[in-house]
Order: structure tokens, then C-alpha cells, then sequence
């Protein structure tokens, strides 16, 4: 019997005693009001001198046949504590495709275990979705923002460079530079460059209600230009999502001391964003297969 009553082990003692002193086991199955057989385990585990008492031992088993491997837990440990920390779901298809077997919720669970699970907010406030332009092929719609980045956190200097970020929602490839201010100009030429360096042709471009995306910008543009609803961020879900990605595993607690550093970290990370990452929303691909598949 597994009770987390403090006076379970005098209780068993005094029970034991009453078959020491002659009570047959089922009078004292019947007195204490347990089953004979509990009885007769207490009489085996007693001590001759029944001065302690019989002492409540746990229920967890000593081994369990379906424990998972030491060495596939480490290599779930390993990869989320890699450079670039990725969630459970990613890290099952990277395994797989090294050849280790384990499934998506071994993997959150051995990751949960070790403290490495982020979890969602009970109080987190719910979106509900609203009707967007469908990206059927690549281009159809590319979505802009900014992000405001402290290079000199660190100096509590209040010096504020800009990360102009790109990504076209069909292929998820990604686009960012560094500029050390923004207005309708550098945003013209931001997406400009965009329409060069893309081996698709850009359709939309689709920005929040931000200053830098104004009348100037969206006169010049030479293409169609989309904004969202007003204090609706969640429209543009996709490039804040991208936003977070390069502020967590490019820049954050990175110190620059120029801009020319910035714009080349940005493009060693995009170049792995681009070609090398695998990406939960085009089926665990890199961009650069999506777009071979499209073009294929």
C-alpha cells in the first residue's frame, strides 16, 4: 500500500505485533481492515525488533523497456543548444534525417525534462484570421518591416541602427539589410534590391502603416503595394515571425562596431536561413528547394 500518511509505519508494526502475539492473519486483516495478503507482506518485510516500524516504500519502478537511448537524449539536448535553437518538431526531422528514429513528442518531452520547452502563455491573447492575398507561386506576395536594433546595448548608448527585413511568403526566402536610419527613401531602395537579387518576380509588397512605407514609397514602387489593418500586426504575421527568427539567432546580445559588421553577420545568417535551415511551413524544406521545386 503506497499512502503518504505519516502514521502508516507504527500502523503496520502494530499489526505485525498482533500476529506475533498470536492473532491469526485474517483476525488482523479484519481488525485493521486490509486484505490478508497485505498482512502477510508486512509479517516478511518487519524487522525482529518492530522498533521502527514498517516503513512506506515507493512506487516508481527501478527501469523502465521503453526509456529512451542516452545517446539519442543527448542528441535532442545537442541540437537545441545548438547555434541556431530550433523546436522539437524541427529537431525530430533533423534527426530523421541523420538516420535516428525518435518521435515529435519524445522529443518535446525530453526537452521539457531538461528545461528547454518554451511554453505558451495561458494569457496569451487570441487572433482571429483574416482574409489575405493566397501566395500561389513566389512573388505574389512579399511581406516588409523594420526592426529597431541597439548595437551598444551593453554602453547604455542610446544609438538605434534599423534592420530592413524581407521575406516572400510562398518560398520563405529571406532578405535583410542594415541601415543607420529609415525613411520612404531607403525603403524604396531596399525593395528594389529585393526585385534584383530575387530569382522570382515580386508581385505585392505588403508593409505595415509605418512612416517609411509611405505615399513616396508607394509611388515609386513600380509594383502593387498592400498594408495591413492598423494596429493589426498579426496581418503580417509571416515577416514578424522572421523578425523574431534574426533578433534571436543572429543579433541578440551581439555587440557591432560598425554597420559593415552588421550587414555581413546578416548575410553569413541568411545565407543559412536560405539554403540551409528547414522551415515547419514548406514541409520541413529550405527555401532554395522550394523555389528549385516550383521552377523544376
Amino acid at each position: 500500500m503506497y499512502t503518504k500518511n505519516p502514521f502508516m509505519p507504527k500502523a503496520r508494526m502494530n499489526a505485525v505485533k498482533k500476529v506475533r502475539s498470536g492473532w491469526g492473519i485474517r483476525k488482523t486483516a479484519r481488525y485493521f481492515g486490509t486484505s490478508p495478503g497485505t498482512i502477510s507482506k508486512w509479517c516478511r518485510k518487519a524487522p525482529s525488533d518492530l522498533r521502527q516500524g514498517i516503513p512506506t516504500e515507493s512506487s516508481r519502478p527501478h527501469h523502465s523497456p521503453k526509456m529512451i537511448a542516452d545517446d539519442i537524449r543527448s542528441a535532442i539536448i545537442k541540437k537545441r543548444l545548438s547555434e541556431y535553437p530550433r523546436c522539437g518538431a524541427v529537431i525530430q526531422k533533423e534527426l530523421e534525417n541523420e538516420g535516428i528514429k525518435v518521435s515529435i513528442s519524445t522529443c518535446n518531452r525530453v526537452l521539457d525534462h531538461h528545461g528547454l520547452l518554451k511554453k505558451k502563455s495561458k494569457w496569451k491573447r487570441f487572433w482571429r484570421n483574416t482574409q489575405r492575398p493566397v501566395p500561389e507561386s513566389p512573388g505574389d506576395l512579399v511581406e516588409l518591416d523594420t526592426i529597431h536594433f541597439r548595437p551598444f546595448w551593453h554602453k547604455n548608448d542610446p544609438t538605434t541602427w534599423y534592420i530592413y527585413t524581407g521575406i516572400d511568403v510562398n518560398s520563405r526566402s529571406g532578405f535583410a539589410e542594415a541601415v543607420d536610419r529609415i525613411s520612404p527613401g531607403p525603403s524604396l531602395h531596399f525593395a528594389r534590391r529585393i526585385r534584383l537579387s530575387a530569382s522570382f518576380i515580386t508581385q505585392c509588397f505588403q508593409t505595415d502603416n509605418g512612416q517609411e512605407f509611405g505615399r513616396y514609397f508607394s509611388l515609386n514602387l513600380g509594383t502593387r503595394h498592400r498594408k495591413i489593418r492598423k494596429r493589426k500586426p498579426n496581418d503580417n504575421a509571416h515577416i514578424e515571425k522572421f523578425n523574431r527568427t534574426i533578433q534571436e539567432e543572429c543579433i541578440k546580445r551581439r555587440s557591432f562596431n560598425n554597420i559593415e559588421e552588421l550587414n555581413q553577420c546578416l548575410k553569413e545568417y541568411l545565407n543559412h536561413y536560405n539554403n540551409r535551415r528547414l522551415h515547419m511551413g514548406i514541409n520541413f524544406q529550405t527555401p532554395l528547394q522550394k523555389l528549385q521545386l516550383q521552377t523544376a
